[in-house]
């Protein structure tokens, strides 16, 4: 590639950026009745069981820099999320995504 000619990545569109990440973490778990590609998600809990939820989303520029690699911003935006369960007490069984980006893609 020559100097000044800039890669890019082929855009994505919300629907496949969804089964990427459905991909990369499928799980099957007979308690989640709804999961991954729905706006919301249904879990069934164990007789006696809470479920406790938090979603923190970052921020570029604020929560890290702008040219942070995703697998760092992901690696982050999990371990905050654990740590708010663990402040709890709570243990964790299933992940939340919420996922802001910058610009959309066309459709």
């Amino acid at each position: 590639m020559s100097a000044g000619h800039a890669r890019t990545e082929p855009r994505l569109s919300e629907f496949a950026l969804i089964e990427r990440i459905r991909q990369r973490c499928a799980h099957h778990d007979p308690r989640v009745r709804i999961g991954i590609g729905d706006d919301a998600a249904v879990i069934t809990p164990q007789a006696g069981e809470e479920l406790a939820i938090c979603t923190d989303t970052l921020v570029a520029g604020r929560h890290f820099p702008h040219n942070t690699r995703a697998e760092d911003i992901g690696w982050k935006a999990l371990a905050v999320n654990l740590s708010d369960l663990a402040a709890i007490g709570a243990s964790p069984r299933h992940a939340v995504l919420a996922l802001t980006l910058p610009s959309a893609d066309p459709v």
